[in-house]
């Protein structure tokens, strides 16, 4: 079974204050959408260093959203940017796709 995003970490974060949650998930539906976008542009352009760093800044939202195992990949695929080696890339982008459908559900 795949792991879900959550807000367990969130939540655990603001200590149950509603304003500061509200606060931390409108950040992540703002920010999240644009490093994904220039995650995907950079690796169209065939710029893996800075595809690597824009996985660097997604895996503080992957953390945020509970995925242990996914930080850990995102881990590996940024090392591998680095490299050219895009292995982990489909493993890396369906990771991103649940997260935007998580965060697309959010109120």
């Amino acid at each position: 079974m795949k792991e879900q995003p959550n807000l367990s970490y969130i939540h655990q974060l603001s200590g149950g204050d509603p304003v500061f949650e509200e606060k931390l998930i409108t950040i992540l539906k703002k920010e999240f959408p644009e490093e994904k976008t220039k995650y995907f542009k950079h690796l169209e352009e065939k710029n893996y260093k800075l595809a690597a760093e824009d996985v660097h800044k997604l895996k503080h939202k992957i953390s945020i959203l509970g995925l242990e195992l996914s930080y850990y990949l995102a881990e590996e695929y940024e090392d591998e940017l680095k490299e050219n080696d895009l292995s982990k890339k489909n493993e890396f982008e369906e990771v991103l796709q649940s997260m935007q459908h998580f965060i697309d559900e959010l109120k």
